[in-house]
């Protein structure tokens, strides 16, 4: 049996179906690329716009930035501002206080004239250079003592006028009949000659000399209160039977009170059966920190233990 070779075409069925799927798949290809590149330019607008919009919000958030800025720096004008108005506010309030107290001290300095004023139509503690015989009292100040203490106060406004001070002390001892002895303490109590604590100096011409020598250097602490001193005075130095004299200088009283220290010393100054152990006077000076303080202690300190107070000028 004689086998039939098979002929070869080219163009059969199988060639046919290759060629159907290949160009099917070429369209295939076309429908899915246009849309995608379609989808790719309409993603690049989105994106710019998207772009557009970052940018501008990027710039609005510049210049909220700037306002913020801006606005930061005018609270902080205002707060220095305001800072300044404050500090103006206190300037003025120390001011009108500065002047309040110069008001006031001026007022001390009129009721202190008024009472140089009144004293000065009484009588000075000055010694009369007409006179041969010395009285009983001068000035209305009982002369009569044989014992006198000066209590001085030592403050810097009385160092301010001290010449006037050393005079004064010489002119009451001056006016004094006869002293035994006398003694300086400074306003709280220390004596001007540690030698002479407790003890009385004599009245001697050249002693009295000496003391003042010693005085116009004397440089020591004070507290512009005489109510030290004058209890030392009283506790130190008198006793019953003891003519004695106590003379309290000075220009400022810077103690809290005036009823409980005045009571005290007046209790001191009860010698038992006598009347009193002293006699107690005040004498007031005017330098640039007087104030009436001092007047007001002494005129009741002195009237209540038989002194007299005396304010004299400057």
């Amino acid at each position: 049996m004689t086998v039939r070779k098979k002929e070869f075409e080219i163009f059969n069925l199988s060639f046919l179906d290759i060629i159907s799927c290949g160009f099917g798949a070429v369209v295939l290809l076309v429908l899915i690329s246009k849309p995608m590149e379609e989808f790719s330019k309409s993603g690049i607008d989105e994106a710019g716009a998207l772009l557009s919009q970052v940018i501008a919000l990027e710039t609005r958030i510049d210049t909220l930035d700037e306002a913020i800025d801006q606005q930061n720096r005018n609270n902080n004008e205002q707060l220095t501002e305001s800072g300044g108005l404050h500090q103006a506010t206190m300037t003025l309030s120390q001011q009108l206080g500065r002047r309040e107290e110069e008001e006031k001290n001026l007022r001390g300095d009129l009721e202190g004239l008024s009472l140089v004023k009144d004293s000065l139509k009484q009588a000075s503690i000055a010694p009369s250079s007409t006179k041969t015989t010395r009285d009983e009292e001068v000035g209305g100040i009982p002369v009569d003592s044989d014992y006198v203490i000066f209590v001085v106060d030592t403050s810097g406004s009385m160092r301010e006028i001290w010449a006037r001070i050393s005079k004064e002390i010489l002119n009451v001892l001056s006016i004094h009949p006869q002293v035994k002895g006398f003694q300086i303490l400074n306003d709280q109590g220390k004596s001007l000659i540690s030698a002479y604590s407790g003890r009385w100096i004599p009245d001697t011409p050249q002693r009295r000399k000496g003391v003042m020598k010693v005085f116009k250097a004397w440089n020591d602490a004070s507290n512009s209160s005489p109510i030290e001193g004058i209890e030392t005075a009283l506790q130190r130095y008198a006793k019953p039977g003891r003519s004695l004299s106590i003379y309290v200088f000075g220009d400022d009283y810077t103690g809290s009170s005036y009823d409980p220290v005045i009571g005290r010393i007046t209790k001191m100054n009860r010698g038992g059966k006598a009347p009193r152990l002293a006699k107690i006077h005040g004498v007031g000076f005017i330098s640039r920190h007087t104030t009436n303080r001092f007047a007001i202690l002494m005129r009741e300190v002195t009237k209540r233990n038989g002194g007299t107070f005396l304010a004299l000028p400057r």
